[in-house]
């Protein structure tokens, strides 16, 4: 994904949720904060944006976020599970309306049997009870090219949610 198209859809995101009097929060573990980057780089988000959450270890994500210790031991960092409950964390931890959150395996390493390098679990939570999650595999698309695809995964899940 280029920096172009990844500047558009932050922006179309802040817009929606100024206009809906929003706020967003992120919570990022293999994208380190390019999320929060992404959003935070389109001057006159600070009314927009609320914080960034980076969880790269269980640890962050049971500490900052309230991810469950029998969520990460019976799902993994990287499941659906883990992704859900980081972004229902990232919501009840900030003023934010809206919350999105990463969770994959970028590589080159990492990966097993079951996890692949690329694969990466989405969830993005509303204030009012909304949830959505998504997989996808990237699969060994590069380091960098797994997490800049991952921000546009991103991205389009809050602009769902903000346009819903």
């Amino acid at each position: 994904m280029d920096e172009a198209t990844i500047r558009a859809a932050a922006t179309e995101v802040l817009a929606l949720c100024r206009g809906k009097g929003w706020m967003v929060a992120t919570a990022e573990s293999c994208t380190g904060g390019l999320v929060a980057g992404a959003l935070t780089a389109i001057a006159g988000s600070s009314d927009v944006v609320d914080r960034g959450f980076v969880t790269y270890t269980n640890e962050a994500k049971h500490e900052m976020l309230g991810v469950s210790e029998a969520v990460l031991a019976r799902f993994g960092a990287v499941s659906r599970e883990t992704a859900e409950a980081m972004a229902r964390g990232a919501l009840g931890r900030s003023r934010a309306h809206l919350a999105v959150s990463i969770t994959g395996i970028a590589g080159p390493g990492g990966a097993t049997e079951t996890k692949p390098v690329g694969l990466v679990h989405f969830a993005a939570a509303s204030s009012d009870g909304r949830l959505i999650a998504e997989e996808r595999r990237f699969g060994p698309i590069g380091r960098d090219e797994v997490r800049a695809e991952s921000v546009a995964v991103a991205l389009g899940m809050l602009k769902a949610l903000a346009s819903g």
